[in-house]
């Protein structure tokens, strides 16, 4: 698979990396349902044998569940090396809700637990998950460079920071890449993140390019209806994400929208899920596309977008129909 280095690091990462926030099972608020631990680890394997050679994991995800499937599998891992990058910044909270904070006692708390739940010495890239609350942001990446001069983290990133955050945090040690949410339908990055990133070589490496899974081809009313109790998706109906399958006019639109999509991807013989994946490695900003997998032959599948050289014509026609689809809604 294609790699670009990230930012002002040594890190070569593969175009597209394995996103974890899925096997983190159920147990907790921004769960995707149940998960067999065995599955985990199938699908950890099958990304690396697919030319996947980085791992995106955190602490939040199940409160420690998805990085000990990481360390399990990568341990397992017969291949060649594995970069893994996780993150710190989110505590559980009542009800296993996930409560976002960071300060220097916390997060050399959470680096510890992340070393032992990984099995390893040294995280490659450790990254602030949010920058909240926002007063104790230059504590925190201040923390998360003295860790890296202890040699617990090999180098310091952040995730969901805007440019006054990064403008923060620069003046205290190089900001080595920043995680945004970017798809088709979540394109605010766009306007200052990647200008500001490219300008001052920080790498950026994105999440969630199928948009929790309404990018993937796979809408339907069956598969809205479908979804575990324990999904995060079926219970947070007020979040953004899933802003466009709410109502039976905006559902009727997207799924059109959706079809649209199916048709310029099947001709160049691709699905919509990999169609979205390229579509945000596009950018050249872009380092890489994170994208999740719960069980065996999903990730299999969608890294066959790092082969797409999507073209202008490709572009323009998913641009259109997007404009089509926004259009329509935002009229209702």
């Amino acid at each position: 698979m294609i790699t670009r280095i990230l930012g002002d690091t040594d890190l070569e990462l593969s175009v597209t990396g394995l996103g974890t926030w899925a096997i983190g099972g159920g147990d907790w608020s921004m769960g995707w349902g149940d998960q067999d631990e065995r599955d985990s680890i199938a699908t950890i394997h099958e990304a690396l044998e697919c030319g996947i050679n980085w791992i995106d994991t955190a602490h939040a995800y199940g409160f420690g569940v998805s990085e000990i499937s990481v360390g399990k599998a990568v341990k397992e891992w017969n291949g060649g090396e594995v970069i893994l990058a996780t993150k710190c910044g989110v505590l559980p909270g009542e009800g296993n809700k996930p409560r976002r904070f960071i300060s220097r006692e916390t997060i050399r708390e959470e680096v510890e637990g992340s070393l032992k739940r990984l099995q390893v010495d040294c995280i490659d890239l450790y990254q602030l998950h949010w920058p909240e609350p926002i007063e104790n942001l230059e504590e925190a990446w201040q923390t998360l460079l003295e860790l890296k001069t202890e040699g617990k983290i090999r180098w310091a990133g952040v995730c969901n920071c805007w440019q006054p955050e990064l403008k923060t945090i620069e003046k205290y040690g190089q900001v080595s890449s920043n995680q945004p949410m970017y798809s088709l339908l979540a394109r605010e990055a766009e306007k200052e993140v990647m200008p500001w990133c490219k300008e001052h070589g920080t790498g950026l490496v994105v999440y969630s390019p199928m948009h929790s899974g309404l990018l993937t081809g796979k809408v339907s009313r069956e598969w809205l209806d479908s979804l575990p109790e324990n999904d995060w998706r079926k219970h947070k109906k007020d979040h953004p994400v899933v802003k466009y399958v709410q109502n039976e006019h905006d559902l009727e639109h997207f799924l059109a929208f959706q079809e649209s999509l199916r048709s310029i991807a099947s001709d160049c013989g691709y699905t919509v899920g990999q169609l979205a994946v390229a579509w945000a490695l596009l950018r050249p900003e872009v380092t890489s596309a994170i994208v999740g997998a719960r069980r065996k032959g999903q990730i299999a599948e969608t890294a066959k977008a790092a082969e797409w050289q999507m073209n202008e014509e490709q572009s323009i026609a998913i641009e259109t129909a997007l404009q089509e689809f926004l259009t329509k809604v935002e009229d209702a």
